[in-house]
C-alpha cells in the first residue's frame, strides 16, 4: 500500500489535475470532499439541501458532515487514497488524523500560488453536471467545445463557487486558515511544497520526488 496523501492548496491549484495522474500511474483513490458533497446535493436529502445553501453562498460545510462522509467512503487499511479538499483548518487536520488516517503513512502536499493567478483560472474553469469532469478553457478545454471527455454530456457549466465574487470570499476564508495547518503538518515532517505554478508535468515530478524522498 503507497503512502495515504492530503493534498492542500486553494481552489484552482491543479489538486484534481495531478490527482488524476497519480490515480492512473500509481493506483491512488481520489477523494475529493466537494464530490462527495456534491453527491449529497444530487440526492436531495435534508443534508444535500443544506450543504446546497452553505456552497452557493460560498461558506464551508461542517466537520462534522465532511468527516461523516470520509468516514464512510474510505477504508485506509485495503487502499491508498488522496484526501483533496479536507482539512481547511487546524481542527479539521487534527480530526481527520484521529478519524479517519489514525496513525498510517501520510505525505502532505502543498499547492502553492499566487491569488491573481487562481482566480483568472478560476474564471476559465468549467465541470460537467453529469459526471462532475472538470476543463479549463484555456489549459485544458474539451475536445469538443462544450461537451465532457469523459462521458459525452453536453452543457458545461462554470459553478457558482468558482465566480469572481464568490472566489474572492472563499480566497479570504482560505487565507486565514491555511496557515496553521501547513505549521501543524510541517512539524510532524509531513510537509512537501510544490511550486503550482509551473507547467502539469513539472508539478507531479516535484508531487513525486517529495513523496519517494520522504
Amino acid at each position: 500500500m503507497e503512502t495515504q496523501l492530503i493534498f492542500l492548496g486553494a481552489p484552482g491549484s491543479g489538486k484534481g489535475t495531478q490527482a488524476t495522474r497519480l490515480e492512473n500511474n500509481k493506483g491512488y483513490h481520489h477523494i475529493s470532499t466537494g464530490d462527495l458533497l456534491r453527491s449529497e446535493i444530487k440526492k436531495q436529502s435534508d443534508l444535500g439541501i443544506r450543504v446546497k445553501q452553505i456552497v452557493d453562498s460560498g461558506g464551508l460545510v461542517d466537520d462534522g458532515i465532511v468527516l461523516s462522509l470520509l468516514k464512510l467512503n474510505c477504508d485506509t487499511k485495503r487502499y491508498s487514497y488522496i484526501f483533496d479538499g479536507f482539512p481547511r483548518n487546524l481542527e479539521q487536520a487534527k480530526s481527520l488524523d484521529h478519524q479517519v488516517l489514525q496513525g498510517v503513512d501520510t505525505k502532505v502536499v502543498y499547492f502553492e500560488l499566487k491569488t491573481d493567478i487562481l482566480i483568472d483560472r478560476l474564471k476559465n474553469r468549467r465541470t460537467c453536471s453529469k459526471c462532475n469532469e472538470i476543463y479549463n478553457l484555456v489549459t485544458s478545454p474539451p475536445k469538443v467545445e462544450n461537451t465532457c471527455d469523459k462521458c459525452g454530456s453536453v452543457g458545461l457549466v462554470q459553478r457558482l463557487d468558482d465566480q469572481p465574487e464568490v472566489v474572492k470570499k472563499r480566497m479570504e476564508v482560505f487565507e486565514n486558515t491555511i496557515n496553521p495547518v501547513l505549521e501543524y503538518y510541517d512539524q510532524k515532517g509531513l510537509l512537501v511544497k510544490v511550486n503550482a505554478a509551473e507547467e502539469v508535468e513539472a508539478v507531479y515530478g516535484e508531487i513525486l520526488k517529495g513523496i519517494e524522498d520522504c
